[in-house]
């Protein structure tokens, strides 16, 4: 059996988990399959059983009846990601309360050889989530409870199934901390999915990846396993660091129930300047000397180039602070404990690079409505483009002296196609790019000069492929870029460890060893 599992049901860009998502997609679902996907994919169903009545039964008595949902309106949801550009067909929705659920759910499922799909909030946009046959949904939505909060140390542990804003507010309310990590959809992302995604963001250039943050974790194995490495310890030099395996993983390793995180103090101020600068060499420079003026404050240093804020402005509507149209615009935000002193300090950081003109322009804010007015210039973007009707989205890191290149590269590919822009953005501060390029609506021959060049050349200055979004269905075929033979066939090992029926989020991640 193949399945052309890419579609596309709505341009509609929004953050919602697959609860809110339900009525849009029924509604959408009536538009019919669309194949307008940034990549075609053709998939072989594995040797998996097929759900029955008896299992539709055990899970019952294992999970209550409402934990288990099988009527179309209810799954239709689970099986659709957040871009609209992937359907499955998973026949049941499984939604478990604890660790022990989980257990019991995947000991079941492995005796019978059920494909499973893990999901957290289905933010993700490379596929990784949801179907692509009849696997069975399995969702932490309802695992939602914070378990400890230790405010001398840091240190708070949680279940997978806390969504990231609100665990950001819980913690920043009861211990003034705050989680090293934001996101465009901490409104709907859920930490689990975060962490088994390896998810980067926003704070990623002052707090490092979540390798670094995440102190230990809970998953559960395909045969139901409970490994427990649930330490808050910053130091545990114990043998194998086994839960760096799960970070990133995209379940296909085990299902992450419970995590603990290593908070940091929350900030009492935060500063952020919008600047318009003559030149990418000039952006380079500002970010060296960002670098050096604020070692232990700077927060984010985001770019955009000039079409990114065209569109912000033409589709969105928005007025942009500054005066005229610049090349390149940066978004810089420093946080620390004393407000005047980093008023202060921005300031006399913008006098320098103005004087070596490294910005020709520029506006700060202080006030928290003001620096979500400029933040939210910033993060528009994805919404504005798809304003222009089919977006084709690339998340990769290169060196920054070739930062742009790409950009330039693919606009002079997709000259007199059907592309209507082609712009770049992203978090500079750790050398993630994201390259859009839109069009009316899909076009299989623009997608020809596209890809593969977008992810060889990537590949070509020792860059990745997937900055922060991972690799999930879409990009699995391009793996081999930039990993190894040898390092892909240690993942397949590992897998085979793991999970030795394949029956977690198959399909996923891992080309085939052919």
């Amino acid at each position: 059996m193949t399945s052309n599992v890419v579609v596309q049901l709505s341009d509609k860009e929004e953050y919602a988990s697959p609860m809110e998502l339900g009525k849009l997609v029924r509604v959408c679902g009536q538009l019919g399959r669309r194949h307008v996907s940034s990549s075609r994919v053709h998939e072989h169903r594995g040797p998996f059983a097929t759900l029955s009545d008896v299992d539709v039964a055990t899970f019952e008595r294992l999970l209550g009846p409402s934990a288990v949902l099988t009527e179309a309106g209810d799954t239709e949801a689970f099986n659709v990601d957040w871009l609209r550009t992937c359907r499955g067909s998973g026949a049941a929705v499984l939604l478990p309360r604890s660790t022990e659920e989980v257990s019991a759910v995947l000991s079941h499922c492995h005796g019978r050889r059920l494909a499973v799909c893990p999901q957290g909030g289905n933010t993700g946009l490379v596929g990784g989530s949801v179907p692509v046959f009849d696997e069975l949904v399995l969702s932490t939505a309802r695992m939602a409870k914070v378990n400890t909060i230790d405010p001398l140390s840091g240190a708070v542990s949680c279940e997978a199934g806390c969504v990231l804003e609100a665990l950001d507010t819980q913690v920043g309310e009861k211990a003034a901390l705050t989680v090293p990590l934001d996101l465009g959809a901490k409104g709907s992302c859920q930490i689990g999915g975060n962490v088994a995604t390896n998810a980067g963001g926003l704070r990623l250039l002052r707090y490092g990846p979540l390798h670094g943050s995440v102190l230990g974790l809970e998953a559960v194995l395909a045969d139901g396993t409970v490994l427990d490495t649930m330490q808050t310890l910053r130091k545990d030099n114990t043998g194998l660091d086994l839960k760096q395996l799960f970070i990133g993983s995209e379940g296909i390793l085990g299902v992450i129930t419970r995590v603990a995180i290593q908070c940091v103090p929350r900030p009492c101020s935060t500063c952020v300047a919008f600047l318009g600068c003559p030149s990418f060499e000039s952006t380079l420079q500002t970010f060296q000397a960002a670098r050096q003026q604020f070692p232990e404050f700077l927060s984010s240093f985001e770019v955009m180039d000039a079409e990114s804020m065209r569109c912000v402005r033409d589709n969105l509507h928005f007025r942009l602070p500054l005066d005229g149209e610049h090349p390149f615009y940066l978004l810089i935000e420093v946080a620390g404990s004393n407000e005047d002193a980093l008023e202060e300090s921005l300031l006399r950081f913008l006098d320098k690079c103005m004087s070596h003109s490294h910005i020709s322009d520029g506006t700060m804010a202080k006030d928290s409505a003001r620096v979500k007015e400029l933040w939210r210039l910033r993060e528009s973007i994805g919404e504005a483009l798809r304003h222009d009707g089919y977006v084709y989205k690339y998340d990769i890191s290169v060196p920054l002296a070739t930062y742009m290149d790409v950009v330039a590269l693919v606009r002079e590919r997709v000259r007199g196609t059907s592309a209507m822009r082609v712009c770049g953005f992203g978090h500079m501060g750790d050398s993630n790019l994201h390259l859009n390029i839109t069009a009316a609506g899909w076009d299989e021959a623009l997608l020809g000069r596209i890809e593969p060049f977008v992810y060889e050349w990537t590949a070509s200055v020792r860059g990745s492929i997937s900055a922060e979004h991972g690799i999930g269905l879409h990009k699995k075929r391009f793996l081999h870029l930039c990993k190894t033979p040898a390092a892909l066939e240690a993942m397949r090992s590992l897998k085979r460890a793991f999970d030795p029926l394949g029956i977690l989020n198959p399909y996923k991640m891992l080309p085939p060893s052919s």
